[in-house]
């Protein structure tokens, strides 16, 4: 029998009197992973906050306790819990890019760490520091211990993470959402690697997420979360074949993304066609910045979207799936091709001529809170682009009128026309960055990662939102995705992306079960998949 290395009993948690934790229970063996789901706002995170004794002043314990191998930490003075934290208790955090010093070399940052708890010397320190980088295979450790956070991808930023989180070879390991911001090939040697490390030191693993792959891939034993309680608890085998509570069934449903039933109706007409595309951004060097080259960000890009249809657009970050939007939206100036919409190459019209087709051609962004001005109502949001482009009712009281119509069609309240995005969760940021989008009456909607920042079940509602309103307008959408897992939820055809060019591109039948090419096959093989279909 494996011991103890972490209990968490009946611990409950309160702010302003409003209960945030109700009696979590759990207990964490040496070497094992345990898995903590939930959706957005459940109390995942907080616990882990309770865990590390980092809550803010105003939530506090109301009852409950915390035990490190049988020892309170709830009554250690802070000299002693800082020494915890760090040494025996270590955290990955979800964001890598905010939870690293800007201004210090990534080096300087893991050398902190083993200064701080193991007080070894300046050459020691160095050396472990390199031989950490090693282990999460972060290449040219020497020479990456000079660089800054900005001068590393995302991925070598979580690698850094868990360099910290590893440095003074902690019994229990908090991986908040360790690989939320990251591609699915970048995911996969993230998630190989925390499992190749966790084999080999018998590192116990509290693992975050909300998602029910990773969660399959990863895990020893699993507990469900919602609205501060844990609602079951269980083996992973047992877990996923055998679900009890309806929630948990709702959340492994809403994860498998079932293909809905599309129609199979041909159209022949295209709504956009892109022709030999070609987006260059010049490379300067020197005092007098000449251009000594230049990046081919989009390199000979051709694919149509017919009306009514949806074309997924996938591949890593900077593969060029964001700048063909951009492009297309004439957002980046075009080097070469043709973007024809109604037969109009948008390509070569000034910004006067292009003004017709900005209310045809809309965009929702990946990141709702950041996509809405936090100085307006929602109302004032979604009207300000009905003024500028002459689209609706003129009067005032009919614009308010119409704009409670478009909130009930994206499943809002008539009554948030005047509230303020701080006051919305996640998805429904994204519900009125939609409504936005179809306030102007667009042909065409460029949809850019826009359901990357959020959870399973919210995630499920929008693409479901999405195929509603597809079916009652007959939108197209250009869906950029880099979760190859929800293209068959969304699309009728896919086109595969990598350094520019498209490499596949075909029906989503074809493309997802019988893949050609190799980059593709690396993209389906690196998905994390759920071990049955629901």
């Amino acid at each position: 029998m494996m011991g103890s290395i972490l209990k968490v009993e009946n611990l409950s948690l309160t702010a302003d009197k409003e209960k945030l934790l109700k009696a979590v229970s759990f207990e964490i063996k040496k070497g094992e992973v345990f898995a903590l789901v939930g959706e957005s706002g459940s109390g995942k995170s907080l616990t882990s906050l309770a865990i590390m004794r980092l809550l803010p002043d105003a939530i506090s314990v109301s009852s409950g306790d915390i035990k490190l191998r049988n020892r309170s930490l709830f009554v250690l003075p802070e000299y002693q819990m800082q020494k915890v934290r760090g040494k025996s208790i270590a955290m990955i955090f979800q964001e890598p890019m905010s939870a690293l010093n800007p201004v210090m070399t990534v080096g300087e940052q893991v050398a902190e760490v083993i200064k701080i708890h193991l007080g070894l010397k300046k050459d020691a320190i160095k050396k472990k520091v390199i031989s950490l980088f090693e282990e999460v295979a972060l290449k040219d450790p020497k020479e990456r211990y000079h660089w800054y956070p900005h001068q590393l991808s995302g991925g070598q930023k979580q690698r850094v993470m868990i360099a910290i989180a590893l440095a003074c070879e902690p019994d229990l390991l908090i991986a908040d959402e360790p690989t939320t911001a990251l591609d699915v090939t970048i995911q996969a040697q993230v998630l190989k690697l925390l499992k190749k490390i966790q084999a080999e030191r018998k590192l116990s693993i509290l693992f975050i997420t909300h998602d029910m792959a990773v969660v399959s891939q990863m895990a020893d034993h699993i507990a469900v979360m919602r609205q501060g309680e844990i609602l079951e608890q269980a083996v992973c085998e047992v877990f996923f074949n055998a679900p009890r509570h309806p929630y948990t069934k709702k959340l492994l449903k809403d994860a498998a993304h079932r293909k809905e039933g599309r129609e199979k109706k041909q159209h022949t007409e295209r709504l956009l066609e892109v022709k030999n595309l070609k987006v260059y951004f010049p490379i300067k060097k020197g005092f007098f910045q000449r251009t000594v080259g230049y990046v081919k960000a989009v390199d000979s890009v051709t694919l149509s979207i017919p009306k009514g249809k949806t074309l997924a657009l996938v591949g890593e970050s900077g593969s060029g799936k964001s700048t063909i939007g951009r492009a297309i939206l004439s957002l980046v100036p075009i080097a070469g091709g043709a973007v024809i919409f109604e037969k109009q190459n948008l390509a070569r019209l000034n910004q006067t001529a292009l003004k017709p087709y900005r209310r045809k051609i809309q965009v929702i962004f990946q990141d709702p809170f950041s996509a809405l001005n936090p100085r307006m109502t929602i109302g004032n949001i979604i009207r300000e682009g009905m003024v500028s482009l002459g689209v609706g009712p003129k009067e005032r009281t009919l614009q308010d009128v119409y704009i409670k119509e478009l909130l009930l069609k994206v499943d809002l309240k008539e009554a948030y026309i005047h509230r303020y995005p701080h006051e919305f969760s996640g998805g429904q940021r994204q519900r009125i960055g939609i409504a936005r989008a179809l306030a102007v009456k667009p042909e065409l909607i460029i949809c850019d990662e826009p359901t990357s920042a959020l959870d399973v079940s919210v995630r499920a509602q929008i693409l479901t939102l999405l195929r509603k309103l597809q079916q009652e307008s007959g939108v197209s959408y250009l869906f950029i995705t880099h979760d190859l897992s929800i293209v068959p939820a969304i699309a009728d055809e896919v086109a595969v992306m990598k350094e520019g060019k498209i490499v596949e591109q075909g029906s989503v039948s074809q493309v997802m079960e019988n893949p050609q090419h190799s980059y593709t096959q690396i993209l389906l093989a690196s998905a994390p998949k759920l071990p049955y279909i629901i």
